[in-house]
Order: structure tokens, then sequence, then C-alpha cells
């Protein structure tokens, strides 16, 4: 199938690479079949994008490539809603707001997208009883304000 994409144009993609989310993502809900498309070749960086509105397309990436210490414990609900029987079918990523210059980059550790990508199921996890925040600075050079308010 053909979809056209905001950031690569049109593409042809293998229903075999849609990305079920059963009741979307929030404020989105009636998006519910997504793509994930690298950003570019030479970024750790993906594009979750879905396949009937171009317009939704959110940058995410692997927090664990950024803050190794992150941690993510899968409700059971979550667990059965995605069809989970091993952790290997687990891939976990954040989506983040981009920012000009694009060291002040943020990505929302609160809400993980969790992917079965054997099943090709999604969900976006709100974490809200986490420590964790939704404008985590992901790049080491953070600007001058953010450092004044720690």
């Amino acid at each position: 199938m053909k979809i056209e994409t905001k950031y690569t144009g049109m593409l042809k993609i293998s229903e075999e690479q849609v990305i079920k989310f059963e009741k979307g993502i929030p404020a989105f809900e009636e998006e519910t079949h997504y793509v994930l498309l690298p950003f570019d070749a030479e970024t750790p960086f993906f594009v979750l994008q879905s396949i009937k509105t171009v317009e939704v397309a959110f940058i995410v990436v692997n927090p664990f490539q950024f803050v190794p210490e992150y941690q993510v414990k899968l409700p059971d609900s979550t667990i059965e809603q995605l069809a989970i029987e091993k952790e290997e079918e687990v891939a976990t990523f954040v989506m983040l707001t981009v920012r000009d210059p694009f060291n002040e980059t943020t990505a929302n550790l609160q809400a993980p997208v969790i992917i079965n990508a054997l099943k090709q199921k999604g969900k976006q996890l709100l974490m809200s009883d986490s420590s964790y925040k939704t404008k985590h600075w992901i790049f080491d050079k953070q600007p001058a304000a953010a450092k004044e308010e720690k």
C-alpha cells in the first residue's frame, strides 16, 4: 500500500509494517494505524507516522540510548492488551518535543510508546505515578534556563 508521510513524501509500505494502536494515542484516539519509519539513516530517531493522516507523525527514539537508567514496568493490562509473551517482543520508544536549537529537544519519559514488534500492536503507556517528566532533556548541553531550574 502507498501512504503519504509528513517527512518523506509518498512511501510504499507492506501490511506487515502497520502497527495497530487499538485505542489510538491520547489526543489522537481516531488514529489507530501507524508505521514506524527511520527518520534518517544517520540518526537514532524514528517517525511514528499515521497511515491515515499525513500531519500526524511523532518523532520518537529508543529512550535507553539517551537515558540508560530508564525503567518501564508494564502493567498486566498492557501486557495482555499487546499480547506480549516474551520481553524480547517489546520495543520501547518515547516521543520527542523537537526544539530549535535541536539540543534543547526533550523527551516525554512519562508516557512511553510500547510496541509488541512481533504482533505489531502498540500503546502509549501513561506512567503518572513515576518520577519521570514529560520534558526530559536528552542531550548533555542544556539551555541556561533549565540549569537554573534545577
